[in-house]
């Protein structure tokens, strides 16, 4: 465990905290729906919510307080709407407690704690920040309440590196295929729910309409049925998403209803997934950081096939925003 994360778990032993703010933007906003469901699932006296960084400043919730831990994420902590969000969160006299890869960083600057996670290939996954939200929220829930599941977490996700390398070499066949046959489509639906479901947005709003240009919509498989199935016929890509949290069978129904009228369905079930090494207790909080790292496999091989880097941008970083 990266030391800054232990520090910060020393912090919660020692403050109030009755509720959480998770604040970020895009990607990092996606990261942190699993660290909501956990704190849904697991806790008992302390509520919490998710916002995008610049409503959370302007709604500003009348229970943000010195009683409020506010977990803030941006990459590069140069995001200005984040930045602003973790001044205005210090203000009302929260605990601020911030994800960035840059020690430097405006973001860092403006945060009480700081955690610099690691990236890269040659970083270990429990040093990432996925694994690091993970390990915040069940600390906070040890140290508050005595939950017994954080050295299961800390433990699975120290073996997930292994599993990474495994899975995707089993689903590169996959994606390659998905590649050639999803290359020239004008929009992709992606579907979850529960813990998954920022697994799903993240994939829809950032790989496919951030990096690739491609219309999507992460639809939510308890809100399928709502709206959005009206859309389906059997030429509607949709991919699907099957965890192993307390959702799933909202994703099973959705899943039938959809292969049922639909030749274009892409079905990633975490059911299939070798997970050992990850303890049957957290297998749920743990399965959208692998349906999550088979889809960046998927993006990747759909990039090469469409001559469009992931790394390609129209506006973001060239123009006034």
């Amino acid at each position: 465990m990266l030391a800054d994360v232990q520090k910060v778990l020393d912090v919660f032993k020692e403050r109030d905290i009755d509720r959480v703010y998770f604040v970020g933007c895009g990607g990092s906003l996606s990261l942190m729906y699993a660290s909501k469901y956990v704190l849904d699932r697991e806790s008992a006296t302390i509520d919490s919510d998710l916002y995008s960084s610049n409503e959370f400043v302007h709604r500003n919730p009348r229970r943000l307080n010195e009683k409020s831990l506010v977990i803030l994420c941006s990459h590069f902590g140069k995001t200005p709407e984040t930045v602003e969000a973790a001044r205005f969160a210090r203000e009302k006299g929260a605990i601020t407690v911030s994800l960035t890869f840059d020690p430097g960083s405006p973001l860092a600057e403006s945060s009480e704690y700081v955690i610099v996670y690691e990236d890269g290939k040659e970083a270990k996954y429990v040093n990432e920040s996925p694994a690091v939200m993970l390990e915040l929220v069940f600390g906070l829930l040890a140290a508050k309440e005595g939950n017994e599941k954080f050295s299961d977490v800390v433990s699975s996700l120290e073996n997930l590196d292994q599993i990474l390398i495994q899975e995707k070499a089993k689903y590169f066949d996959q994606a390659k295929e998905f590649a050639q046959s999803y290359k020239d489509e004008k929009v992709i639906y992606t579907m979850a729910s529960g813990a998954n479901y920022g697994t799903a947005y993240w994939f829809a709003i950032c790989l496919l309409m951030e990096m690739q240009w491609i219309h999507s919509h992460a639809l939510h498989a308890g809100e399928y049925f709502h709206g959005p199935f009206e859309v389906l016929d059997q030429n509607v890509p949709v991919i699907q998403l099957l965890g192993l949290d307390e959702t799933r069978p909202l994703e099973e129904r959705s899943l039938e209803f959809t292969q049922r009228y639909d030749e274009r369905v892409v079905v990633l079930d975490a059911k299939d997934f070798d997970l050992t090494g990850v303890a049957e207790s957290v297998k749920g909080y743990i399965a959208p950081l692998v349906l999550q790292t088979i889809l960046r496999q998927y993006a990747e091989e759909l990039a090469t096939v469409r001559n469009h880097p992931l790394s390609t941008r129209r506006y973001m970083w060239k123009v006034p925003y």
